[in-house]
């Protein structure tokens, strides 16, 4: 037992969770299956000896969509103190394979969804034991069935490592390859306390799960304060708008996680069906830059009530949020610090280059975001130039450019490295992203820089449009030579119009490499 004064590890509160709401209903997930939070430590504790009989002390890893193979691992890993590897099933085998090399770890958990891939990375890595759940056949002399395992492992709490791992996130790896970011429980439950009082998240509650469990924001900002309070959980395996909302309807869902990609989605969706949504009291939002169209559309056809939220992998589920009461009068605006966290805006620099804790700007000046708390991770594994640039003294650098509006609450406007460099200027993209995307055929566009002989880099966009024809490069250059938001030597100075979707990660992420590659043919 943890008492006051000593460290807080999120199994506590995992313990307190069964103690206190044994019987109710812990998951629920769109294949029909269900388990109260008895059932959940039940086999959580099952799952975590028959591990130890197989790994002893060594690490897990998961390659799993959303579900209950997800949430059994993390609570399992939580009972043995040692860290589940958080996979991103999306990336290939061959990259899945170079993340778990500094990992260490001895056996892969895996679904139906991954089956193929799962079997590619333990023939191709040090991982020892597979651990299959699902009704497909899979024929591997290293690969056990987790339903088997789980009958014939002992329910008996086992005692935990002293270390008291959560386990280990990975960077979106937008311009490298993806860093491991390890965290333990203590960071875990400063995170999930915090996201609690943001949101005044209770037992009565009933949230949906629909972005990928892996991501810190999911994980630490959504599934684990929903464990802690021993509210309700339904779980959507893939993200589909349309089934989406059909569940908030089905569930009385009260709460919602959606980054700003999903929410355009679940607009489209509400606005086709119309369906009953009366619930629905908040959404949790943040992974991009959330915008002033998209606040008005949110609070239209889905709920009043958005909590805007800033972070990143290495700091936690979110170092700032933003009360839905914020967003009439500053909209977008990511607020300011939350409640584990002192946050500056400093005067930027380049990636490899230090900043200044000190030089702190002012009102309607921007900066670089830097962070200071206990829940912020102490670097990434085998990366320790990288794990040195990430810090300024005890700062985290965020590598984020904010302005301050004269409340002082915060809005991000891009990032260092995507900042563009022109005639001496610098321009952040998606400041320029966002007024593009005001004009009504715009689907989305992203901006980017290209080497130029007489302005080093002249600034360049391509649009998504929902129909090529209802547009023309000359009517948008028109359009930002008239706005009033965008100074001239922002101003693209050439387009490409394309019907096609631009590519992102799941977060919502533009990949700006890949849209350069592939429509301006750079290496």
């Amino acid at each position: 037992m943890t008492y006051l004064g000593e460290t807080m590890n999120f199994i506590e509160s995992f313990n307190r969770s069964v103690r206190c709401n044994s019987e109710e209903t812990a998951i629920i997930t769109d294949d029909g299956w269900s388990e109260t939070y008895g059932e959940l430590d039940n086999r959580s504790s099952r799952l975590a000896n028959a591990l130890t009989e197989r790994c002893g002390g060594d690490r897990i890893a998961t390659l799993a969509c959303n579900g209950v193979l997800a949430i059994e691992s993390i609570v399992a890993s939580h009972k043995r103190g040692i860290g589940n590897v958080q996979l991103p099933f999306r990336e290939s085998p061959g990259s899945i394979v170079s993340m778990l090399e500094p990992t260490e770890a001895t056996a892969l958990l895996f679904d139906d969804n991954n089956v193929e891939k799962a079997l590619e990375v333990i023939d191709r890595s040090a991982i020892q034991t597979g651990i299959h759940r699902g009704d497909a056949s899979v024929d591997h002399d290293a690969v056990e069935s987790y339903d088997a395992i789980l009958e014939e492992a002992s329910s008996q709490a086992l005692e935990t490592d002293s270390s008291y791992e959560h386990g280990i996130f990975y960077t979106s790896g937008t311009t490298s390859t993806p860093k491991a970011v390890l965290h333990d429980q203590e960071s875990m439950w400063l995170g999930s306390t915090q996201v609690i009082m943001e949101m005044g998240i209770e037992q009565t509650d009933i949230a949906l799960v629909t972005s990928p469990w892996y991501h810190m924001v999911t994980c630490d900002a959504w599934i684990l304060p929903h464990i802690q309070v021993g509210a309700t959980m339904v779980i959507q395996t893939h993200f589909d708008p349309h089934e989406a909302l059909e569940l908030i309807d089905e569930y009385d869902i009260t709460g919602l996680l959606a980054v700003p990609t999903q929410l355009h989605a679940l607009l489209d969706a509400q606005r086709e069906e119309n369906y009953a949504i009366a619930d629905l009291s908040y959404i949790r939002t943040g992974g991009s830059i959330v915008t002033e169209a998209l606040v008005k559309d949110v609070s239209d056809h889905l709920t009043d009530n958005l909590y805007n939220t800033y972070g990143l992998t290495e700091g936690g589920p979110n170092l700032t949020y933003a009360h839905p009461s914020l967003q009439s009068e500053h909209p977008g605006t990511i607020g300011n610090e939350s409640f584990m966290w002192e946050i500056r805006v400093v005067e930027p620099a380049g990636a490899s280059d230090a900043v200044d804790p000190d030089a702190t700007v002012g009102a309607g000046e921007t900066g670089e975001v830097i962070a200071r708390g206990d829940g912020m991770t102490d670097g990434y594994l085998d990366r320790p130039e990288e794990t040195e640039q990430l810090f300024a003294g005890e700062w985290l650098r965020t590598g984020d450019i904010a302005e301050i509006d004269s409340d002082g609450t915060l809005h991000i406007i891009g990032r260092a490295d995507n900042m563009i460099v022109s005639g001496g200027e610098n321009i952040y993209p998606e400041e320029v992203e966002e007024i593009l995307e005001g004009y009504d055929a715009i689907d989305e566009a992203v901006v980017i820089g290209l080497e130029d002989d007489h302005w080093g880099e002249r600034v360049v966009c391509v649009a998504c449009l929902e129909d090529e024809a209802k547009a023309a490069e000359t009517e948008l250059d028109e359009f930002c030579q008239d706005h009033d938001r965008l100074a001239n030597f922002k101003r693209p100075r050439e387009y490409i119009l394309t019907e096609e979707q631009l590519p992102r990660t799941d977060t919502g992420t533009i990949e700006r490499e890949t849209v350069s590659r592939e429509f301006f043919d750079t290496e």
